[in-house]
């Protein structure tokens, strides 16, 4: 579907995940297969495979501010009690801090169950707060991120952050669609921005509906 999209109008993909896990979830040669990836929100762009920008969550924040988030979310997580825990609990990537209870080493099935315990739980909703509640001067943002985690990065390097570089290409009409829109999630900001037109999808077959509602002879 995404190939033939690409054949009529240009197709951009954004993601909190580093570029390995795009890659793993969307096919090796991802970055070749879309006019613009976006990896960490943007922080690491490609344009036509080739990268055209990088941040550094290290350099921005600085160790002692890191260490402190990472402290306590470890502390936090070992005190919860969850269907299964794996392992790696903080992914420390090259532009954010990825947070995971059930530990991103999980498998699809734990990952399936950990979603619906925290559906009903609340178990990330209530992380975000006591993270906001112990860092409220950090300039930093915790939003939750796929089924299983939660992001830190800087204040602004949400989402929003990837518009500048399709702003900068002269791109004035931009669809976005995910399933993460609303207040917490890591789709909000750039679902609301005014440069967007933000559109909530609830899985794969919804998000092909929906665009192909927009976009004809699909």
């Amino acid at each position: 579907f995404s190939k033939k999209l690409k054949q009529k109008c240009i197709v951009g993909l954004v993601g909190g995940s580093d570029l390995s896990k795009i890659a793993e979830q969307m096919g090796r040669d991802v970055v070749n297969e879309y006019d613009y990836v976006f990896s960490e929100n943007g922080l690491v762009a490609y344009k036509e495979g080739k990268q055209i920008g990088q941040e550094n969550l290290l350099h921005n924040k600085g160790e002692e501010c890191l260490q402190k988030v990472i402290n306590f979310a470890l502390k936090y997580m070992s005190e919860l009690q969850l269907p299964a825990k794996r392992g790696t609990f903080v992914e420390f990537r090259s532009s954010m801090l990825n947070l995971c209870p059930v530990g991103r080493s999980c498998s699809q099935k734990e990952r399936d169950e950990f979603a619906a315990f925290d559906m009903e739980n609340n178990i990330r909703k209530k992380f975000v707060e006591a993270l906001y509640k112990n860092f409220p001067e950090a300039g930093l943002k915790f939003a939750i991120g796929g089924q299983i985690s939660i992001d830190v990065f800087p204040t602004g390097w949400d989402k929003t952050f990837c518009l500048q570089f399709l702003e900068k290409d002269g791109i004035k009409t931009i669809h976005f669609f995910g399933d993460k829109t609303t207040a917490g999630g890591n789709d909000h900001e750039i679902y609301e921005d005014s440069r967007t037109i933000g559109h909530s999808v609830t899985d794969p077959s919804d998000t092909i509906k929906q665009v192909s509602a927009i976009i004809p002879g699909l």
